[in-house]
């Protein structure tokens, strides 16, 4: 009798638990999600508890006990990531949890083009559905959040690196900017080959403006050159698209004399030296190109409005390029610098 009882002791619990166990499992496996195709997202740094609540909310798990049990004795509860995931109608949660844990999930591909400013990059990421414009400006230019990054400025301009990304729908604007600027650090790191005399934020400052100021991507070394010239004897820069930046927020795309006139922390017409950080965000070849200009004596260009430009050691020739190309009418109807095959009048 007794060593019948001591048997049932020790299997008794043993039992009890190897019915629990096909009971968890039988919940997780029969019950199917019988609701209409949806996208489940889960937020950068959110924890299970939150994941699992908002998983029986919107009734794609029906027991959120189970669900804790189970995913606690496989070791889940940490592998839940951040992401946007598809739901399908049938779906057991043996299946949910498959699909949050080892399906890459939905990605938007954003393709970011050299030269835009923060502004551009935030109506791009909206219009795509990857993160809202108002979040990523106010992210853009929160200092603190600048300092966490270690961007020495108030603001990203300059360091969310032009390429082609894949993000979730609705990422928050840090993880964007986070992803952007891990990408800048990695080609920064690549160009380190290259000496310099400015800083990082000095050369990503140059290289922006050179960015802006390229039509025909064979001349950035010869207009990085121009820059470092200028810089050296003292020079202004006096680049346009420094000016426009002062003002973009209110900006309609005419520029005017008056504009020029306006002294903003960015207008080089109106200070001396670089402006206070960049005015967009350069790709690697602008980069490059201030880190390695061409070796020349020129101190001027001036469009041929084609793209490519017409450069001057003196203020004399300058003078008669400008002439020719910005106040002739037959050199400047119908040209634009998108058709480099245009041949010259």
């Amino acid at each position: 009798m007794g060593k019948k009882f001591f048997i049932f002791f020790v299997l008794a619990p043993i039992l009890a638990l190897s019915l629990a166990g096909v009971k968890i499992y039988y919940d997780l496996s029969a019950w199917t999600y019988g609701g209409p195709e949806v996208v489940f997202t889960i937020k950068a740094g959110e924890n299970f508890a939150s994941i699992n609540g908002r998983l029986k909310n919107a009734k794609i798990i029906f027991n959120p006990k189970v669900f804790h049990h189970y995913c606690k004795f496989k070791g889940y509860l940490t592998r839940f990531r951040a992401g946007s995931f598809k739901i399908i109608p049938g779906l057991n949660m043996l299946g949910v949890i498959d699909i949050l844990l080892n399906d890459p999930g939905i990605t938007i591909n954003v393709t970011i083009p050299e030269g835009k400013n923060i502004f551009e990059i935030g109506k791009l990421l909206e219009a795509r559905n990857v993160t809202p414009y108002k979040e990523f400006i106010k992210s853009a230019r929160d200092p603190n959040f600048m300092k966490e990054l270690g961007i020495p400025a108030s603001r990203a301009e300059g360091y969310l690196f032009p390429n082609t990304y894949k993000f979730s729908p609705k990422s928050s604007a840090r993880q964007v900017i986070r992803a952007m600027v891990k990408e800048f650090r990695k080609i920064y790191r690549e160009l380190a080959i290259y000496p310099s005399t400015l800083s990082e934020h000095e050369v990503v400052t140059l290289a922006s403006i050179v960015e802006k100021e390229t039509g025909a991507a064979h001349e950035r070394p010869a207009i990085a050159g121009v820059f470092h010239n200028r810089l050296k004897k003292r020079m202004r820069l006096q680049s346009d698209p420094t000016t426009i930046y002062g003002i973009y927020e209110s900006y309609n795309g005419n520029l005017r004399k008056k504009h020029l006139r306006m002294k903003t922390p960015y207008n080089t017409y109106k200070i001396s030296g670089l402006p206070k950080g960049p005015i967009s965000n350069p790709g690697k070849a602008s980069l490059r190109a201030v880190l390695k200009p061409s070796s020349h004596k020129n101190l001027y260009f001036v469009s041929k409005n084609d793209g490519t430009h017409i450069f001057s050691r003196t203020y004399k020739d300058h003078r008669k390029a400008v002439e020719k190309w910005q106040k002739n009418w037959r050199n400047r109807r119908g040209r634009s610098w998108r058709d480099l095959n245009k041949k010259t009048q």
